[in-house]
């Protein structure tokens, strides 16, 4: 096999958020040394003969710079900085090609001639190399303008892929950038003689077209809007090394601020996150990934490139990354070996992103101003027009869309984005309508007289009400800025929402690494902006009302607007179960729009300052609840119906492959944060939350309120319509898990047979000849699935056995096998030992396989069939002849990257949490957490943060989704609860606010706090049921139900 060749073990970090705790690395530096006195004390010979090295600018300018011979390539490298006056130079590197032809980065530690072969013929080049997740970490204007460079650069050479509509909008800003505002014979001339994309003339129409709605923007806003688009892009600084898994399977490699990437064509289909890896290492051609641990379970990734000097290169590219964006400290020098070395020892030895963004913040070099202008100058009489306009746009502020100054600002982070300081924000010279020299598209403007300070200018930047308005469009649906239908399954014509957000991405990140910047911030006036506000229980249980029905209604628009545009756009659903849907849906979404407006009203006039006669009138919310719901009794047809609608499109979905495939894309869109049937499910859950939420105030009310009588009335018509949607909804609830768990498995065909019930899901380990191993185990009223999941793109699970519960008998046997937790189930097939993670999770498993037997033994052979029609048998054999060897390879095999398979799921479902977490959900904790969901603002803090972040928050399928605002159309990240607790804070936590409460998984922290003590009261409430799960979870006995939901 041979020897580890080189080595990198990934330091436990915090996460990729400036300012948690502190981790160093390992650097090859001497001790007490640093890169450039390292550099000095280099022997080097004082008449050495100079070297002259061709380096090809972002602009494509060709520089010569005569270095010595024998110079290693920080010097080069710290003479191109100096060069263009470059203060953010971490960011960037040199790269060549080799004799194979791809691209080797520079290295700073060895002689320019140990790694250029032929270096006075070669042409290097200067690149962007560490691409952050969010381009407005970047300090300088003039590095954001050199990223826009590069952006161009990988479109010319297709690396950044990207649709027609993405390519042209980039560069129709190119073309702002560097020629200015619209004109269209001079465009056509500029587009001839400068090739940006590789099929440009086809698109020259649609650039011309979005060019002409750039006029007035500046050089700079171009360069924002650029990086602004590009950074959505799942290409953004992509780098591909071509390779192949263990089976064979053609695939590409890269890496990127958040770990490992695998990517089959130009689809993404896996990522290591660096908090996963333990270890990466390389042994001659192959490309080794140590994860850590899961309980007993471990896996090691391996993959094959194309060479030796590949897989190391691809290797060092690792190892930087890891360094640059996860440690904080320039890493520790590495001793050296007195007798002999064993692999390479090679480490990044530049700055850290968290060194770098402290410099730039801590140097004076931020302060000096910049004069931005046009990169290339036309012959034109309007290139001296004198009104040109300030660079005076914050780069955190987001796109916006054209004529809607309504709209949310996009925020300009993402759920991995590292959290970066309060943004400090340079002045900017007026530039000279004298100074039109080509090559000044970018000059440093000495004169500090003109230069305000930082931090003041920041504010008043921030508080510039008239800010221009950037000229944004979708990146993939420009010409869809509103949907009006016109058709019959149209809705209203005043019923106009806007596609922006609709761009497809990858699933809300597990861990809600927000950067700090990117939610409003409290402030001292907001504390006594709130004790204005009223303070009686029945206005917050009224505000608790109206924010969860901002939530319902943006849940339905899920349905309404954003699914209905996928399938219109692909005419993939037929005719009929088109007017099914959504001449069920659309009346339902318009009565709450318009129950959603009165009691924004109503809340209005509540807080709002009158006198003390007239304010009594508006302080209660049983008359506006009794009203609606009165109405909403007409609409209970609809709800009735929605349990055929459920059916048929499950039906149509594996009839129609068109469909399907919609179908799951649509799933992959961050807009649509739970499984898409979910959705279907929210017009009856939400009468059981008004049924509660009145329960709540009737409760609070004394019988000689005012307001008690229509909170009573309201209460009895939406209880008389729970009572008759009860039944159809504990079997939709059945339904939508069984066809999502449908989509989830690999190795059944008919999972949703008719009297087939779910009753739990969670993690055990079963006991095999190679020890514990990690199972998925699925309970139904009829049998027992067991299944493992394979570190591959689709994120399945693959089904290993069945277990008929015909017959079956459970036996607790920790003595027998001396493993803790552990109980043994005998089946008519086989008998199989498994161990549960506590002694809890033991009993409500052997509980509930006890109740499931007993009531399959009632059953007739209908079960028998049923088993044998939905189970996929994909050998001869039946499953009591697999051995436990035979079983044990399979789970080898299915561990490693297959990736045969290219379909994405959604890493935050509950039977995703529980494989990570060692938990189990049951079909009562589903229930139990439909009637607990929530919604509204809250300030959070992680543990060695400071300040706080205001978010909006849903609380929903056992997890916290953020938000920027309450308007926003989907999450910004996302918190699974399973496994967490909530507690208020202790002493030890210095947390020294009012209603706060902590959640915490392990070394997991996170502060939460709310407005009020009824609010801070609910939201302990919710998280504390819904997480805590009941020791009886199956819901075969409805009496029991009411026992777990008080």
């Amino acid at each position: 096999m041979g020897e580890i060749e080189g080595t990198y073990r990934i330091l436990q970090t915090p996460g990729s958020r400036l300012g948690a705790q502190k981790s160093s690395g390992v650097s090859t530096l001497e001790p007490g040394q640093n890169l450039l006195t390292a550099m000095a004390s280099s022997p080097a010979k004082a008449h050495e003969r100079d070297l002259p090295i061709k380096i090809k600018m972002l602009d494509n300018t060709v520089e010569v710079l005569d270095v010595e011979s024998k110079c290693y390539g920080q010097t080069l490298l710290t003479e191109v900085y100096k060069h263009l006056n470059l203060i953010e130079s971490d960011y960037f590197g040199i790269e060549f090609q080799n004799i194979q032809s791809y691209w080797i980065w520079l290295e700073p530690m060895k002689p320019v001639i140990k790694q250029v072969r032929r270096p006075k013929t070669t042409m290097l080049r200067l690149a962007v190399k560490f691409f952050p997740p969010d381009p407005g970490q970047l300090q300088e204007e003039y590095t954001r303008y050199l990223f826009a460079l590069q952006i161009k650069r990988d479109l010319a050479e297709e690396r950044l892929t990207c649709s027609d509509n993405t390519a042209a909008l980039l560069v129709s800003h190119l073309l702002q950038s560097e020629i200015g505002d619209f004109d269209e014979s001079e465009d056509r001339e500029h587009l001839k003689t400068n090739q940006y994309l590789p099929n440009q003339e086809k698109l020259e129409g649609k650039i011309l077209e979005f060019h002409r709605k750039h006029v007035g923007q500046t050089p700079a806003e171009s360069d924002f809007q650029v990086l602004e688009i590009a950074r959505k892009l799942e290409m953004y600084g992509i780098r591909f090394h071509l390779a192949s898994d263990r089976e064979g399977t053609k695939i590409n490699l890269a890496v990127s601020h958040m770990g490992v990437l695998v990517f089959q064509g130009n689809t993404k289909i896996n990522t290591f996150n660096w908090s996963k890896v333990r270890k990466l290492s390389f042994k001659r051609k192959r490309f080794l990934i140590k994860l850590h641990p899961e309980g007993p379970y471990q896996d090691t990734l391996e993959f094959l490139l194309g060479s030796r000097d590949e897989c190391k290169n691809f290797w060092k590219i690792c190892v930087e990354y890891h360094t640059f964006f996860r440690l904080f400290d320039q890493p520790k020098p590495k001793a050296k070996a007195v007798f002999f070395t064993r692999g390479s020892s090679f480490r990044y030895s530049g700055r850290t992103q968290k060194q770098l963004v402290d410099y730039i913040k801590d140097s004076g070099m931020k302060r000096t101003p910049y004069e931005r202008r046009h990169s290339k100058v036309r012959a034109s009489t309007r290139t001296s027009n004198t009104d040109v306009p300030k660079q005076s746009v914050p780069f955190t502020e987001g796109l916006r869309t054209p004529g809607s100054p309504a709209s949310t600002a996009a925020p300009f982070h993402s759920g991995h984005s590292l959290a970066s300081p309060a943004s400090i924000l340079p002045t900017f010279a007026e530039p000279s309508p004298f100074s039109l020299d080509p090559r000044a598209s970018y000059t440093r403007n000495p004169d500090k007289a003109t230069a305000a300070p930082v931090e003041e200018v920041g504010r008043k930047l921030m508080q510039q009400p008239g800010s221009p308005v950037l000229q944004g469009l979708p990146v993939d649906h420009p010409q869809l800025s509103s949907l009006v239908l016109k058709s019959p399954l149209g809705l209203s014509p005043a019923f106009q929402v806007n596609l922006n957000a609709a761009t497809q991405g990858s699933s809300p990140v597990l861990s809600p690494v927000l950067s700090d910047a990117g939610g409003a911030r409290i402030e001292e006036d907001d504390e006594t902006k709130r004790k204005r506000y009223p303070t009686d229980k029945a206005y917050f249980i009224a505000k608790e009302i109206l924010a969860t029905e901002r939530t319902y209604l943006k849940d339905l628009e899920v349905i309404t607007v954003w699914f209905r545009s996928a399938v219109i756009k692909e005419n993939a659903m037929p005719e009929g179960l088109m007017t099914l849907l959504f001449s069920n849906i659309d009346p339902i979404y318009e009565f709450h729009r318009a129950f959603l407006k009165e009691i924004e009203q109503r809340l209005s006039l509540w807080e709002g300052r009158s006198n003390a006669h007239v304010k009594g009138d508006y302080q209660r919310i049983g008359d506006v609840m009794l009203r609606n719901m009165r109405s909403l009794k007409e609409f209970t047809g609809y709800l009735q119906k929605h349990d055929e609608v459920l059916t048929e499109l499950e039906k149509a979905t594996k009839r129609l492959k068109k469909l399907e495939m919609v179908y799951k894309e649509f799933e992959l869109q961050k807009v649509c944060y739970l499984p898409l049937n979910t959705f279907l499910l929210k017009p009856i859950q939400r009468l059981m939350h008004y049924k509660l939420i009145l329960g709540r105030l009737c409760k609070h009310y004394t019988a000689e309120h005012r307001d008690f009588a229509d909170c009573r009335n309201a209460l009895k018509e939406v209880t008389e319509m729970t009572s008759q949607l009860q039944h159809s909804l504990i079997r939709l609830e059945n339904f939508q898990k069984l066809t999502e768990l449908q989509h989830d498995l690999i190795g059944i065909d008919n999972l949703t047979a008719p009297g087939r019930e779910f009753i739990r899901e969670g993690c055990l380990y079963k006991l095999t000849k190679k020890g514990l191993q990690q199972r998925m185990f699925f309970l139904f009223s009829d049998m027992l699935l067991y299944t493992s999941k394979g570190v591959t793109g689709t994120n399945q699970f693959k089904i290993h056995g069945h277990l008929s519960l015909h017959g079956m008998l459970v036996e607790e046997s920790e003595n027998e096998w001396s493993v803790p937790h552990c109980f043994t189930i005998y089946s008519a097939q086989k008998t199989i030992v498994v161990a549960a993670s506590t002694r809890l999770e033991m009993g409500k498993w052997m509980e509930d396989l006890n109740v499931a037997i007993e009531m399959a033994k009632k059953s007739t052979e209908k079960s028998e069939m049923l088993l044998e029609n939905s189970v996929c048998n994909r050998s001869n054999r039946s499953s009591d002849e697999v051995s436990v060897e035979q079983e044990s390879e399979d789970d080898i095999h299915s561990s490693h990257s297959s990736l045969d398979r290219q379909s994405h799921h959604r890493a935050n479902t509950t039977m995703h949490v529980c494989w990570y977490r060692n938990t189990s959900v049951s079909m009562t904790d589903h229930s139990v957490a439909v009637e607990n969901q929530l919604s509204g603002y809250l300030l959070r803090k992680f543990k060695n943060s400071n300040g706080w972040q205001k978010l909006w928050v849903v609380f929903t399928n056992f997890c916290l989704f953020f938000y920027k605002t309450h308007q926003d159309d989907y999450p910004l990240a996302s918190l699974p609860l399973l496994g967490y607790t909530v507690s208020c804070p202790v002493e030890a936590d210095g947390i020294q606010k009012d209603y706060v409460f902590k959640l915490q998984f392990k070394s997991h922290v996170y502060f939460f706090r709310a407005e009020s003590k009824y609010t801070f009261e609910r939201w302990m409430e919710v998280i504390k049921r819904a997480t805590s799960s009941p020791a009886r979870s199956s819901l075969l006995f409805p009496k029991e139900k009411d026992t777990h939901t008080d």
